[in-house]
């Protein structure tokens, strides 16, 4: 009887496990007491259901705990044919929690569109335990947010929007990746703000447009959130400009090179998905640059002299007003005038021998200054400028005398030949006979056969005109009487004057007196050369001729 329970005690199995067990823990389990000859199988049991079978001696193995690790273990074998079934003392295990489950937290679960959001994953880890490090990560809608796995329990969203509303839960997890907790699922539901407060600007370099610089329209909202399409447009054509679709409060667009034609008035528009809203009305001027000027010179006269007041007159013909002129003389600054309206300006200068040289003006309205081409200027000296003066004088004074001399000999020339006219008409025509009787003379006067003529009129008659046929006869000294007499016969006749008449009549006549001719019509002769006398068109062509010459020297002075 004795011998039997020492056989008992000596064989009995006993079943070695951990004393504190926590999640992630490797648990070993072994049952000890037999051996490998004496058992045909091995057993370990849990809560009285085989977790595992071995055909000889073995421990059993938890690689990681978790809580439904926890209950009765024991382990049993199965002898031999001389041995006994055997069953070893039921040991209880209890895996402890190493952290709780996390739970997410946000700052809010209702957040404003466009705002920021912060997640938190919240565990504690057990009081013996507390070296572990733990990591975790965040999602929503089975997407990772941010860089996955971090060592900070936090995760901040710098904006929300529409499209971030959905279910979010965070996990917890030890570095050795033992043990992962998820936290419950929380629902975020993201506000949309409607569009207000749109508003243009512009930027450019300097603060102004200026031609082939680059503008900025500038189009901002002061509240809306979500995705908001900003889209631009000129009133005068009210077509669109550009359109962008992000998640901002503002946007721009850029014209990279602006041009005159692109001055005018603007507006932009914004819209969220609410309402479309626009902005004010922006009137945008374009500056343009001066171009290359032009310098123009003005004197009195074609040739500038000391003592003139000479004109420089400078225009560019491009650029935005107010523009300022400088004046030089090669370098030197001469002074500046202003043109606040546009256009050109004129700078006066009185001329000294000083100011021969070379002029040239700048033209400036602070987009960047513009010189034009250099101009000569000559000046003459002051004798100079008088003797073009007195020259002038001289030439303008000869002009007049020969106005007054032509008209003159024009006036002579028609009375002349009126009064001419006049008398022949006057008295009846007859015929020419000497009247000795008349005569205050003692010496007998000549037969009419010996007179000889002097000079005859004859030629083809067109119209009524009445010409005279002149007689000469020679007297003696001592008569008394004139070296010639003149006796008048009347014949009607019109055209030239026969060349030996005028050769032989030349200078004879001196005088005719109606007391020594007595015709029927009465001819009054002058002491000047009737044979020679120019016909009045050749006279006015000669003045006509000198005055255009006049003319031509007053102008090249």
């Amino acid at each position: 009887m004795l011998l039997w329970s020492l056989l008992v005690i000596f064989d009995s199995l006993t079943l070695v496990a951990p004393s504190s067990v926590f999640e992630g823990d490797s648990i070993v389990l072994k049952c000890q007491g037999v051996e490998n000859w004496k058992i045909q199988k091995m057993t370990y049991h849990k809560d009285n259901k085989e977790l595992s079978v071995f055909k000889k001696v073995s421990d059993f193995l938890i690689q990681s705990a978790v809580l439904s690790d926890s209950g009765n273990y024991f382990c049993s074998t199965k002898g031999n044919v001389f041995f006994w079934d055997k069953r070893s003392n039921i040991v209880k295990i209890k895996v402890q929690e190493l952290f709780q489950h996390p739970v997410l937290t946000a700052s809010s679960f209702q957040p404003i569109e466009g705002g920021p959001v912060s997640l938190k994953c919240e565990t504690q880890l057990s009081p013996q335990r507390l070296d572990v490090q733990l990591q975790f990560c965040f999602f929503r809608e089975n997407q990772v947010l941010g860089s996955r796995w971090s060592s900070s329990p936090e995760l901040q969203i710098p904006a929300m929007w529409s499209e971030d509303t959905g279910s979010y839960w965070c996990e917890a997890e030890t570095v050795t990746h033992r043990i992962r907790k998820q936290s419950l699922q929380s629902q975020i539901h993201v506000q949309r703000i409607p569009i207000s407060n749109v508003s243009l600007e512009t930027r450019a370099p300097g603060g102004q447009v200026t031609e082939g610089q680059k503008l900025i329209l500038l189009c901002s909202v002061t509240a809306g959130t979500g995705n908001v399409t900003f889209s631009w447009y000129r009133e005068a054509t009210g077509t669109s400009l550009g359109m962008k679709t992000q998640h901002s409060l503002s946007a721009e667009l850029e014209i990279p090179a602006v041009k005159e034609s692109d001055a005018g008035k603007y507006y932009c528009r914004a819209d969220n998905g609410h309402e479309s809203i626009q902005s004010k009305v922006v009137n945008i001027p374009v500056r343009i640059p001066v171009s290359r000027p032009v310098l123009t010179l003005r004197s009195p006269g074609a040739q500038t002299a000391v003592g003139d007041l000479l004109e420089l007159h400078c225009e560019a013909l491009r650029g935005s007003p107010p523009i300022l002129y400088r004046f030089y003389q090669k370098d030197v600054t001469l002074g500046n005038s202003s043109a606040p309206s546009g256009g050109g300006a004129s700078f006066n200068l009185s001329l000294t021998a000083e100011h021969s040289g070379n002029y040239s003006c700048e033209a400036d309205n602070g987009l960047g200054a513009q010189h034009s081409e250099a101009v000569p200027v000559s000046i003459s000296g002051p004798d100079g400028h008088r003797r073009d003066l007195m020259t002038a004088g001289v030439l303008w004074g000869l002009f007049g005398v020969l106005v007054f001399i032509g008209v003159a000999l024009l006036l002579y020339s028609l009375f002349h030949k009126i009064s001419g006219e006049s008398s022949a008409t006057n008295e009846p025509r007859g015929d020419c006979r000497l009247n000795p009787q008349e005569f205050t003379y003692s010496s007998p006067i000549p037969k009419m056969e010996e007179l000889q003529p002097v000079y005859v009129n004859v030629g083809s008659v067109d119209v009524d005109v009445v010409y005279s046929q002149v007689w000469s006869i020679q007297q003696p000294e001592s008569s008394g009487l004139p070296s010639h007499l003149l006796f008048c016969e009347e014949i009607i006749t019109l055209g030239g004057i026969r060349r030996e008449d005028q050769q032989q009549g030349w200078g004879i006549i001196k005088t005719c007196h109606k007391t020594l001719c007595k015709c029927s019509r009465l001819i009054t002769c002058h002491s000047h050369n009737m044979l020679q006398e120019p016909p009045p068109v050749i006279i006015f062509v000669l003045i006509m001729f000198l005055l255009q010459y006049l003319l031509l020297l007053i102008n090249i002075h």
